[in-house]
């Protein structure tokens, strides 16, 4: 089969379409011919060596996938060849841990994250799954969208609903508004009743922002305090919930945004950089930190529903072949895309 390869983290150059054999399956694995992938900043950081952590290279980036099951292993119960699915973000997890047992198998500590472990990810012809990350994509739902739903909606959903538990009426600032995650965000907040202010630094992002569901969008400059300006359109309270999905990059600003009380959900680090802080800072206002990492399959499922219903409406802007790959990792690193661009292996 043909993949995009990464032998060592560099630029986007290091993405070499490689001739690889088919990859090889488990008991409990579907073969997935991969109908597309979406580019996710993970997949950046993961070829440009800042993440390292849980890194295995060589490596085929990519996890967000939906495809056509080609072929299932033995104890497989519910899925066959011919189906059309979509996965989270993860190939393998242990099944049996209290996380697993519970619906936060995304803290499993046997969890497998596609496009980080060796040669088994979505830059590919063909990628190998465990059952019990992979989900049938209804037929309301093109193949497309349904590659992107787990990552930048069900990251999303995890973080609107199941961390911060947005409520109507709450106000909710989302940072990287005109990205991947953040345009997703700003609807799934908007679903769930929140008052939404989209936060980029790019002024032509702002419309499609406000068409997202934003109510208010701010643009501000990379090193900009916008904090003034949140307080401005929230009637000077600050914003009750903050999805983040940039990280330090604006990690004062954003603190000082946030109303008493306030709930600051990390989703995204975009750099490696470290940041200063002083505890009194959170606890005299009464902040709370939490992250969400990734997507339970009951989120996915949740996810699914969502866009079938058009509460959510996956943002694809761009689509193109496996040896594309280079070119869409330079637009996602520069900040330019805007929603997600798909790799897709029969172009």
């Amino acid at each position: 089969m043909r993949a995009m390869v990464v032998s060592a983290p560099g630029a986007p150059e290091a993405l070499v379409l490689t001739e690889l054999p088919m990859p090889e399956m488990r008991p409990n694995d579907i073969r997935i011919k991969v109908e597309a992938c979406g580019v996710c900043f993970h997949d950046v950081v993961t070829r440009n060596g800042v993440l390292r952590r849980g890194i295995l290279m060589p490596v085929i980036p990519g996890h967000e996938i939906s495809g056509i099951v080609d072929a299932v292993g033995p104890l497989v119960r519910d899925f066959r060849p011919g189906d059309r699915v979509c996965c989270v973000q993860r190939r393998h997890i242990c099944g049996h841990c209290k996380y697993c047992r519970s619906g936060r198998e995304t803290s499993c500590d046997e969890r497998e994250f596609l496009g980080d472990w060796g040669l088994n990810g979505g830059y590919a012809e063909y990628v190998c799954v465990e059952e019990d990350n992979v989900a049938h994509v209804p037929d309301e739902i093109s193949l497309e969208e349904a590659s992107v739903i787990a990552c930048v909606i069900g990251t999303e959903l995890n973080a609107v609903r199941d961390v911060a538990h947005v409520k109507p009426g709450d106000s909710v600032l989302v940072t990287g508004a005109g990205g991947g995650l953040g345009i997703h965000g700003i609807q799934v907040a908007r679903a769930a009743g929140g008052y939404t202010i989209g936060l980029t630094t790019t002024e032509s992002k702002a419309q499609q922002i406000l068409d997202a569901g934003a109510h208010e969008v701010i643009v501000a400059k990379r090193d900009e305090d916008f904090s003034g300006a949140v307080k401005k359109v929230t009637g000077s309270d600050g914003a009750d919930v903050v999805i983040d999905n940039v990280g330090s990059p604006l990690f004062q600003p954003t603190r000082k945004s946030l109303a008493m009380g306030g709930r600051w959900i990390f989703v995204g680090q975009l750099t490696g950089e470290f940041v200063q802080l002083n505890p009194a800072q959170l606890f005299m206002r009464d902040i709370s930190i939490r992250s969400v990492k990734s997507t339970s399959l009951a989120q996915l499922k949740d996810c699914l529903q969502m866009v079938k219903l058009g509460q959510v409406r996956p943002v694809i802007t761009d689509r193109l072949p496996l040896e594309g790959a280079v070119e869409a990792h330079r637009a996602v690193e520069s900040g330019r895309s805007m929603g997600r661009i798909l790799l897709k292996p029969n172009l």
